[in-house]
């Protein structure tokens, strides 16, 4: 029996405190829990697409604004993603989805490395999708890039609508990461010459 590809990663500072479980196996339920209703409707996203099982609870200073509570729970994402891999044996590493939205088109490409870079060519101007603002959804993916330790490339096509924009990005990350994590059964061991990532 293959054991369970689960992680749980906690990070509590004077900002925020956040709690991520994640089921890398799983049917695709979420179970979200942040002050900004526009990021909970993201990392349902994440969860619904990715086909993982997702739990966040997440408590932050959002009176100031969402920025600390956004990076913060993009890092411990990351982190419980890693903690699930394990040694990363037999994933198949690499990821990549293309993915429409109306008129918005973005591709999110993934390489569970374990060296962290994130590259985002989504331009949008400084605006607010309900209370949460449009730049931090880079925030949110490189502070995920950092947490996970892997190259996240994030490539806008097209696009107007801003709440298109960043929702496509998150469903395409979604389905990258999806096939990053992914078992693949002609694998042998860690899929690198090096014989660790």
């Amino acid at each position: 029996m293959r054991p369970a590809r689960q992680g749980r990663e906690q990070r509590t500072t004077k900002e925020t405190s956040i709690t991520v479980d994640i089921d890398l196996d799983g049917s695709g339920k979420s179970q979200i829990d942040t002050p900004i209703p526009f990021l909970s409707h993201m990392l349902d996203q994440i969860a619904r697409h990715g086909v993982f099982d997702l739990t966040v609870s997440a408590q932050g200073d959002v009176e100031i604004d969402g920025h600390h509570t956004t990076e913060d729970v993009g890092i411990v994402l990351g982190r419980a993603v890693a903690n699930a891999l394990g040694d990363k044996a037999n994933i198949a590493r690499y990821g990549w989805a293309t993915l429409p939205m109306d008129e918005a088109r973005a591709t999110c490409t993934i390489d569970l490395s374990g060296r962290q870079f994130l590259v985002w060519e989504v331009p949008m101007p400084k605006a607010k999708i309900g209370t949460w603002d449009t730049e931090l959804a880079e925030v949110f993916f490189e502070a995920f890039a950092r947490g996970a330790a892997c190259n996240l490339h994030v490539v806008l096509h097209a696009g107007q609508n801003l709440h298109h924009i960043t929702e496509i990005c998150f469903k395409a990350f979604a389905k990258a990461l999806r096939a990053a994590t992914a078992l693949d059964p002609r694998a042998q061991g860690v899929p690198s010459t090096k014989g660790s990532l």
